[in-house]
């Protein structure tokens, strides 16, 4: 991905999902710039994943259009998709094989040089070195979605999209997971990560935006948002729709 000068990483112009009668997305709009981390807010049903889905081109959508940087995701996707990274519900982690094995694999898809020398770096990332010969199955909920991320980490991807990552785990497996996110981001890295724990995605993101029936209605950065009136604002903007 090359990068001109003034030009925004990812550009979403006018984005609309349909299933049949229900309108998921409603004309979204949305731009960030290299190395940003937004967390969008929203409850269930609210177009959050549908969202994420199109920009990781799982979904079509009905109309509109999505840009990052040269790549228009209708023309160039399997040049876009080498540069993604996505941690969603699913793991999409093999049970059976070892850690080691789950990411040497993922990294020999993705044509890494030395499969097992980015697998064992990734691992020592996400403080799973330790276990590496252990199979992904008897992993606790927490540490299987550190080994998610380090799947998602492999290919080294420009974009992380993170969907509901907290989901399941209890305190401490999320503070784990906080301080990883804050880790793994910098201004190389965008990340995109949708939640409704209002807590947990403001300790981690430089942007943050509220969705709602389908619909971007609030976005702001961060250090301009009260932290003490956040939920009442998000709560406000949910009844106005």
């Amino acid at each position: 991905m090359t990068e001109t000068n003034g030009s925004a990483f990812l550009s979403i112009d006018g984005l609309r999902k349909s299933y049949g009668g229900l309108e998921a997305l409603r004309g979204v709009d949305l731009e960030l710039q290299r190395g940003e981390f937004l967390c969008l807010f929203g409850p269930n049903g609210a177009g959050k994943s549908t969202l994420l889905k199109i920009i990781a081109t799982l979904l079509r959508p009905s109309s509109g259009r999505v840009k990052v940087l040269d790549y228009d995701l209708d023309e160039n996707p399997q040049e876009y998709r080498a540069r993604l990274g996505m941690v969603s519900h699913q793991s999409f982690v093999y049970q059976d094989l070892t850690l080691l094995e789950n990411l040497e694999f993922y990294a020999a898809l993705y044509g890494v040089k030395d499969p097992r020398q980015r697998a064992l770096a990734l691992l020592e990332q996400v403080n799973l070195a330790d276990r590496y010969d252990m199979p992904a199955g008897h992993l606790s909920r927490g540490m299987q979605q550190r080994l998610t991320i380090a799947r998602a980490l492999v290919n080294d991807p420009a974009l992380l999209l993170l969907d509901e990552p907290y989901t399941g785990l209890d305190e401490h497996a999320a503070k784990v997971l906080r301080d990883q996110l804050q880790l793994l981001h910098d201004r190389k890295r965008t990340i995109i990560m949708v939640t409704h724990n209002l807590r947990r995605g403001m300790e981690s993101a430089t942007r943050l935006g509220i969705l709602a029936r389908g619909e971007l209605v609030y976005l702001q950065e961060k250090s301009a948002v009260d932290h003490a009136s956040f939920e009442e604002l998000y709560f406000q903007h949910l009844e106005a729709v």
